[in-house]
């Protein structure tokens, strides 16, 4: 073999072992991205079911923590102690009608908001006037009026309380100004909520 074909035998070889290691890389790498969009399809997945069934995770987290003693909702006294839920908001176990559920506080609403299903189970009272028209973050909306003849959480009691109902509201109970009013205080401490109750309430 001259030295000229020795040569190009050499380039030869390692042409073709850079071809082969460029083929493995782009392999190596094409996995990569391969395993990495499909963690990342997963956790939107995920997402978007703990998203799309928050409540009923909520109820169902609620039915957990009452059968095996891990109930985070304590009454100390008259006093009502809620600490802040892993969403970064204050969920109660209350009873409407003596039907239980998990209620998201807002003190930005002015009135407690209930969904239809709840609002058929608990027998609500509805009103043949006019509805009520509401600004929310998705937009205005109508919702007809009621009154809940008594809303309890643990020690706390009120009664004839007035709520709006909407499919709009999906499976979402909200317990607004309307109810904290009646309180004789509400305040945060730390991350908890604090919910004292005062004798003598007037109806709103």
């Amino acid at each position: 073999m001259s030295g000229m074909q020795g040569a190009n035998l050499i380039w030869l070889v390692a042409t073709l072992v850079l071809v082969i290691s460029a083929f493995s890389l782009r392999r190596v790498r094409i996995g990569l991205v391969l395993r990495a969009a499909l963690g990342w399809a997963a956790i939107v997945l995920l997402v978007t079911v703990v998203v799309g069934h928050r409540y009923q995770l909520m109820d169902a987290w609620s039915w957990v923590t009452e059968t095996f003693g891990l109930e985070d909702q304590r009454v100390q006294g008259d006093t009502v102690r809620v600490p802040m839920g892993p969403d970064g908001h204050f969920w109660v176990r209350a009873r409407i009608n003596g039907v239980e559920r998990n209620m998201l506080v807002d003190s930005g609403a002015s009135i407690t908001a209930i969904s239809e299903a709840t609002a058929k189970e608990a027998g609500l009272t509805m009103s043949e006037g006019l509805p009520a028209i509401l600004k929310t973050s998705n937009g205005t909306i109508a919702a007809r009026r009621g009154r809940i003849a008594t809303v309890s959480i643990g020690s706390l009691e009120t009664r004839d309380l007035g709520a709006v109902v909407s499919p709009n509201f999906g499976n979402m109970n909200l317990l607004g100004m309307n109810f904290l009013s009646r309180l004789h205080g509400w305040r945060v401490e730390g991350h908890v909520l604090v919910l004292e109750p005062k004798k003598h309430a007037a109806s709103n």
